[in-house]
């Protein structure tokens, strides 16, 4: 009888070790599964979020920025808007070699290189090639009647362009009936 007393029962041992392992089991599955969403399952920044916050923060730094240089007394640089003018184009035209002659009263000779400019079109640098000869011969006239002290000077060589641009312009409304010769240049001046 002892022996009958002493010897637990083999099924209800079996039915508490597969108890205990079942449940401890499901224990440890419960606790990774809280673990894991303690770990995952919270709430993570959303990356654009950040960004937002990042842009109004710079925002509003800038804002500031602008607000304490608006408040300085310090002058600003300001930039002038440039005049819309209508400008035309400027033709030139150089004759070719040089014109060579006595002054007025005068044993020296003046040689000049001379050009020609007009902003209108064409059809005036056209005229200035096709009676090149006739204007040679009135510019050499011209030059004939200045004397040594007449071109002296920077007055003086303006005085000559002017009277050597109204006989051109002259010859060429006698020719064509049109001038249009706005300026007489000088690319070489001497005087020997």
């Amino acid at each position: 009888m002892a022996d009958n007393e002493a010897e637990p029962k083999a099924g209800g041992g079996l039915i508490k070790k597969l108890a205990i392992f079942g449940g401890g089991g499901i224990l440890l599955i419960a606790i990774g599964l809280g673990v894991g969403y303690l770990v995952f399952g919270s709430a993570q920044p959303d990356p654009s979020e950040e960004i937002e916050e990042i842009i109004e923060r710079k925002m509003q730094e800038r804002e500031e920025a602008e607000a304490a240089a608006d408040n300085s007394t310090d002058p600003t640089k300001q930039s002038k808007d440039t005049p819309v003018e209508e400008v035309f184009e400027t033709i030139y035209h150089e004759f070719p070699g040089t014109f060579t002659t006595n002054l007025a009263g005068s044993r020296k000779m003046l040689q000049l290189g001379i050009g020609v400019s007009t902003q209108y079109d064409d059809t005036v640098m056209m005229n200035v090639e096709a009676h090149q000869l006739a204007l040679r011969s009135i510019i050499l006239g011209v030059i004939s009647d200045f004397t040594e002290e007449n071109v002296k000077g920077a007055a003086g060589r303006e005085g000559l362009a002017a009277a050597l641009r109204d006989a051109i312009n002259a010859k060429l409304e006698a020719l064509e009936g049109f001038g249009g010769v706005e300026e007489v240049h000088f690319t070489s001046f001497v005087l020997q």
